[in-house]
This record gives C-alpha cells, sequence and structure tokens, in this order.
C-alpha cells in the first residue's frame, strides 16, 4: 500500500502545501488502492478517474502559480450516491435511476470543487439511504474491510468503508437516523452528523426531508472538522439552512483538555441489548473523559423509550412522500406492462413495481398507511407529538451537561443475512442515533476501541443545535487519549485486505 494513502487528510494537505508531493500523486495513489481492494469491498458504485486527475492536474498548476488554496486543495474525497454530481451518474444504489447522470451538481459537491478537491467517486448506499447494512443496495452489498463477511452499516456504508479501507481519506455521507454515525461506528472510521441545516441539502436526493443531514466521514476527528468547515454554512438554495457561519470547529478539535465540560450519560442509551463488549469499550472511554478534566453527571430520556417507533413513522410518512417523483414519466427507469392498456397508471406501477427493492417497497407501504385518511392522527400525529417530547427531554438534558455521550451502535459488525428476515431487528441498530435526527441536533461517533470479538466500537458525542464544536473539542480530546494508550490510530489494527492482481 502506498504510504500516501495511509496518510490522513490533515497530514496530506500539509504535504500538499509544502509541495512534497503533487495532488495528482496523492489522487492517483488512492485511485490505484481502489483499483487494488474494491474488488473484495465494493465501496464504490461509480469511479471518476479522469475527472478527479484532471481536477487535482488544476490544482497542482494553481498551486505552482502561487495562487493560494484553500486548506484541503488537492486532497482527494469519495461521495455517497445520494448526493447528485452533474456529468457523473448518480443512481441512489436504486435501479430506478440507473445511469442517470444529473444536469447540476448539489450544493456540498460545488463547494468540494471550489475547494480543490478531486471526487474520486460515488460510494455504494442501501437504496434510496434505506437501511442499517448496505445490504439493501440494488448494485450488491458492500463489505467491512475489518471482516469480508460483515456487514459495514448503513445506509452509508460505502463511504465509511472507502475511509476504513484507505481507498479515499475523506468522503461525505448522509445522516437520516445515523447513517452517518452507526457505519464509522461498525469500521473503526469518524463520522459528523452536523445540525440540521448546518449543511446544505440542496442536491440530495430526499428520502425524508426533515430528518435528512449530510456530514463528513473520515479517519480522524480533525479531518472531519476540517471536511466540516469546508462544506457548512448558509445555502439560499435551500430553505431550511441556517444562516449562523461556519467556523471554530478545526480549532476546537485541536483541544487539549475538557476542563469545564460536563457530560452526560443518557440512562435510556445503554443496558439491555447493548454487546458487553461494546459497553466495556464505552465505560472505558468515559473514564478517560474524567481523566482529561470532564465532570461526568447521569442524565434520564424518558422519551427516547419511543424514539424508534416515531422515527419509522415519521420517516417512512415522507420517504412515501419524496419518492413519488420516480414514476417513469420524467427521468430515469421507465417499464411498460407486459399485457393490457399501456396508460400513466399502468406505466407507474410497472416501473415502480421493477424499479424498487424490497425495502424502499416496505417503507413506502408504511409510509402512505400512516399518512392515509383514517390513521393520519393516530400514526404520523402522534409520531410527531413524540418528536416534540424527545426535543424537550434534550433541552432538559442540556441543561445538565454541555454534551451527552452513549455507545454509538448496541452491538459490532454483524454478518450478512443475519438481520435481513428481520426489519425489525435491523431497525434496532439505529435506537442510539435515531434521536438526534428527530431533534436535529449534531452527532459524531468516533472508535472508543475494539469489543472482544475484535470489532470496532464506535463511541457517539451529541450537543445541542449550532453548538457543532462541542462535539469536536471532546472528540478531539478523547481520540488523543484513545490513541496514546493503542500506540497506533486503530485502523491500523484492522487486517490488510488481500490486492487484487490489476
Amino acid at each position: 500500500m502506498s504510504d500516501l494513502t495511509r496518510r490522513t487528510a490533515a497530514e496530506l494537505a500539509e504535504l500538499l502545501r509544502s509541495r512534497e508531493v503533487s495532488s495528482v500523486e496523492v489522487t492517483q495513489a488512492h485511485l490505484d488502492r481502489m483499483a487494488a481492494v474494491d474488488g473484495a469491498v465494493h465501496a464504490f458504485l461509480h469511479t471518476n478517474t479522469d475527472e478527479a486527475l484532471a481536477a487535482a492536474a488544476d490544482v497542482d498548476a494553481r498551486r505552482a502559480a502561487g495562487e493560494d488554496l484553500p486548506e484541503l486543495a488537492g486532497v482527494p474525497i469519495a461521495v455517497k450516491d445520494v448526493v447528485v454530481t452533474k456529468g457523473q451518474v448518480t443512481t441512489a444504489a436504486s435501479k430506478i435511476l440507473e445511469g442517470w447522470v444529473p444536469p447540476y451538481d448539489a450544493t456540498i459537491v460545488r463547494k468540494l470543487r471550489q475547494a480543490g478537491m478531486p471526487i474520486l467517486g460515488k460510494t455504494n448506499m442501501d437504496e434510496f439511504a434505506m437501511g442499517s447494512s448496505t445490504e439493501h443496495s440494488a448494485y450488491g452489498p458492500t463489505r467491512n474491510p475489518w471482516d469480508l463477511e460483515r456487514i459495514p452499516g448503513g445506509s452509508g456504508g460505502g463511504s465509511a468503508a472507502a475511509v476504513a479501507a484507505f481507498e479515499a481519506p475523506l468522503a461525505i455521507g448522509t445522516d437520516t437516523g445515523g447513517s452517518i454515525r452507526q457505519p464509522a461506528a461498525v469500521t473503526g472510521t469518524v463520522g459528523t452528523k452536523p445540525t440540521y441545516g448546518g449543511v446544505s441539502r440542496y442536491g440530495l436526493i430526499a428520502m425524508a426531508s426533515s430528518l435528512d443531514q449530510a456530514g463528513p466521514v473520515s479517519r480522524t476527528v480533525l479531518d472531519s472538522a476540517l471536511l466540516h468547515e469546508v462544506i457548512g454554512g448558509h445555502d439560499p438554495l435551500d430553505s431550511t439552512s441556517l444562516t449562523d457561519p461556519v467556523g471554530g470547529l478545526v480549532e476546537a478539535a485541536r483541544s487539549t483538555d475538557l476542563a469545564g465540560v460536563r457530560v452526560g450519560i443518557v440512562s435510556e442509551l445503554g443496558g439491555e441489548g447493548y454487546q458487553p463488549g461494546v459497553r466495556a469499550s464505552f465505560e472505558h472511554a468515559v473514564e478517560l473523559l474524567r481523566s482529561a478534566g470532564a465532570e461526568v453527571v447521569e442524565v434520564s430520556c424518558p422519551s427516547f423509550e419511543y424514539a424508534l417507533a416515531a422515527y419509522y413513522l415519521i420517516m417512512p410518512a415522507e420517504a412515501s412522500s419524496n419518492l413519488a417523483r420516480f414514476d417513469g414519466m420524467r427521468f430515469g427507469l421507465r417499464v411498460e406492462p407486459a399485457d393490457g392498456p399501456v396508460t400513466a397508471e399502468t406505466v407507474m406501477a410497472a416501473t415502480r413495481g421493477q424499479g424498487f427493492g424490497d425495502e424502499v417497497k416496505r417503507r413506502i407501504i408504511l409510509g402512505t398507511h400512516a399518512l392515509s385518511a383514517g390513521y393520519y392522527d393516530a400514526y404520523y400525529g402522534s409520531a410527531q407529538k413524540v418528536r416534540t417530547l424527545i426535543q424537550r427531554d434534550f433541552a432538559a438534558a442540556f441543561a445538565q451537561a454541555d454534551v451527552l455521550v452513549s455507545p454509538t451502535a448496541p452491538t459490532t459488525a454483524f454478518r450478512f443475512g443475519e438481520k435481513l428476515d428481520d426489519p425489525m431487528a435491523m431497525y434496532l441498530n439505529d435506537v442510539a442515533t435515531i434521536p438526534a435526527n428527530l431533534a436535529g441536533i449534531p452527532g459524531l461517533s468516533l472508535p472508543s476501541g475494539l469489543s472482544d470479538d475484535g470489532l470496532p466500537v464506535g463511541f457517539q458525542v451529541l450537543a445541542p443545535a449550532r453548538e457543532d464544536a462541542r462535539l469536536y473539542r471532546v472528540g478531539g480530546v478523547l481520540e488523543r487519549l484513545l490513541t496514546k494508550e493503542w500506540g497506533v490510530p486503530l485502523l491500523d489494527k484492522a487486517p490488510e485486505l488481500e490486492v487484487s492482481a490489476r
């Protein structure tokens, strides 16, 4: 493996600034790594070789000319395939969008291009971001680099696996109920869900508009902060975009202690259903926070008991509405009925029947039922009331603590097929991450060690809305303490992947 692929984004940025290496060299090293291992991992759906190298060459030329460039200029990145990219295939891992090439860039992509970051390709995911294991991609599953027989989390398993397999130093993910944080937890990477509205949603293929949020995937807390500052900020094209300026995140990630910080352990996010090794890793990380000067208290959020049920009414309801646009009429797949009249209704039915996978159909049916006459108040309306209670619980908890912490996921990565026939068991993977999406607050997952099965464990930090810098302060200090204990970054403990012949 090239030494360049082992470098963090911050390290690569420094090497590029000092002109010890070129962006073309860095980008080519990662493209070579993708060619060598992605046949086994399947983190990418589409590779963007020519454009990535052209973008890298442009950065090198501008740097040679003495131009003052953004901090991450020349550092390559992978983008989840739910984010539209002009001139590049974007499918949301669904057959219904197979081969679709968007005519415009998402705001995130536009900002990456402006920052001079070559886009390596589009990463695999659960179809339309519906899943917790990346087993629901129409183009086959992504595999966890720690164990190729295990899931990499979902829906953004491709982005997390690309970073964990050293195929990309950074990636973009999206988080509707934990789809950045849970994959980060099971792959030993860092994933951040910003405050809702803190990063533009313009150009994200929507699943649940009141929950979806894009954010960074990386190997270190500092790298996530650097990327967050690139993609964050107000966007007039997104009506839910916050006007707050983005800043102070990188400075927070470089903090050295937690003196005066109150850390709240959420009593409802632990205990029964949590793997013993996950719990032990979490408790050790909390002790390290104490040693760094943090005050640790226990807080209760009783409404969290109903968060999973509320989420699985609100999310499918919004998804059923958003996915109505995929009808075989305007773009994407079009299937005509095998027999009978060819009408708008029969084409829509045939297209959606063949174009959507089972999990997408399941959620559309559930959401349509929840919104139907006679059931709206009983289901969707009640779920929104629970959402308000969860927001109140967070407000009360943040009156007692500056940040809240929990394990990111109750278990380590499970084997393929283990939960595929039991949707409820699959949905329980998001029990600790969902409350943050319902409340619109930011959350970060970083690795806290290995469980007794030798697989990574994630540690979740939550902060009040608009206080994303707190995540990076706590996460940065904890990461340094853990890395000092391990002697090497956790990903260096992962088994080396077999390299295919080119």
